[in-house]
Order: C-alpha cells, then structure tokens, then sequence
C-alpha cells in the first residue's frame, strides 16, 4: 500500500529527534506538508530542512501558558492542520515514596495536559472539514505499569483514556483518533547501556531486538492514511511482543 497525503498539512511534536523525526520524516515522503514542532527552533530546523519544501520548522513549547494562542497562529497560517501527532513528552523517574510534587506535575503537564490544549484547538477545525487524524503517542508502559515511573505511566495511561473517549466524540465527522504504545525502541538512552544491559532487556522482547524510530512512524502514516478511516479509537502495541 502506497500512502499519499498530498495536500494534507500534518503537526508533528517534538520533531527534532528519536521518534517524532522518524514520523515528521516518513510523513513528509507520504507527500505531505510537515510542521516540525519543538520547543527549541535550532534543533528542528535541520529536520525541516531534510524533508526539502515540505517541512516546515516550528518552535513550539507544549507546556508554555500560550500554547494555544500558538496553535491558533499555525491554523491561521495554514489553513488547517489535517494530521496531529502528539509525540513531544518527557520524563522524571524516580520511585513513588521519593517522586516530588514537581517531578508529578511536570510530567503529567508535559505529556497529558498539552495534548488537552493542543488537540482541543487542532479538533475544532478538523470537525469543519469533516476530514482528521490524530495520533497520540503513548507508551507500553501506559498498558503494563512500570516501577520507577509511576508519573510517566499515569501520564501515558491518561492518553489512553483520552484517545479512546475522544474518538467516541467525533467520530462521525470522519475524524479518527488513534494511539501508538511504543515498546523499547534505539534512541541515546538505549544507546547508553551495556552490552549485557541490552541482551537481558532483547530477551524480552519477542521480537529479540530494540525497535526503531522507523516501526514508529511507519504505524503513525498508515493511521494518518486514508485507508485508515475505519480505524478509530486503537491503541496499536508496537513493542515487539514485549507486552501482549
């Protein structure tokens, strides 16, 4: 199946690296026009320009007070925003009894509240053209839990619950919204560990390998596609078989 989403203007959150880059990438080759969003404009410019004429550099901070006054200027400049992927997250482990009040609060900010007021502004528009797909960007670990990461667990769980209540909402006005629960994929962090580290963590896993960015994206242009219209309300495990 070859997608073609020429015509289509898609948003992209953090964009500069890892995952975001990869969908921003594969999205761009789909023949779509690329907002590559990231809080800092210098590191997603290259990603911008390596997508040619289609990609488009946004600076972007997804937690900033006016992040929906900023979402507003982009539909005003580009007329619509027909493809959403809500990627940009971070996180703050550390074991419950010794997680802070602000470990919590910025987490659950960073990768639940924006996705709030992103989409919110995003979806409105999307209704009006009876046309829309938004990809949410979870985690294995919003499915299995995970010590350590109580903060990020809730925070990705919460996409979960928002994805699959949204897609209920607007349905009918052919706009889809999907979910991406990325196993351990090849990024610095994975790159930082042992030998040893990596083969116990590969053992795991069905598949016997880390995932990359690519299996990522290569999930979020099919739900972007419009052969993907009948697919709503999914929350897509690509982890290898690490959790089924």
């Amino acid at each position: 199946m070859k997608v073609d989403l020429t015509g289509k203007t898609a948003l992209v959150t953090g964009a500069s690296r890892g995952i975001g880059e990869a969908i921003a990438r594969r999205l761009g080759e789909t023949g779509a026009k690329v907002l590559c969003a990231a809080r800092t404009l210098d590191a997603v410019q290259r990603v911008a320009a390596e997508i040619g004429e289609k990609g488009v550099a946004v600076q972007l901070d997804i937690t900033a007070p006016d992040v929906r006054d900023r979402i507003k200027a982009l539909l005003d400049e580009h007329t619509n925003i027909d493809i959403l992927v809500n990627n940009a997250g971070v996180t703050e482990d550390d074991l419950f009894i010794r997680m802070k009040p602000e470990q919590w609060d910025r987490v659950l900010r960073t990768n639940l509240d924006s996705a709030f007021h992103i989409t919110q502004e995003v979806a409105k528009k999307m209704i009006r053209a009876r046309w829309g797909r938004i990809i949410n960007i979870t985690s294995v670990v919003g499915l299995s839990g995970n010590p350590g990461q109580v903060n990020y667990a809730s925070s990705k769980a919460g996409i979960i619950g928002f994805t699959k209540a949204l897609a209920l909402e607007i349905g009918s006005r052919n706009v889809t919204v999907n979910a991406i629960a990325p196993g351990f994929i090849q990024t610095s962090m994975t790159e930082a560990m042992t030998d040893d580290a990596k083969k116990k963590l590969e053992e795991k896993i069905a598949a016997k390998r880390l995932g990359t960015p690519d299996d990522i994206a290569w999930a979020a242009v099919f739900l972007a596609s419009e052969e993907a219209g009948y697919v709503t309300g999914t929350v897509l495990n690509v982890s290898g078989g690490l959790y089924t």
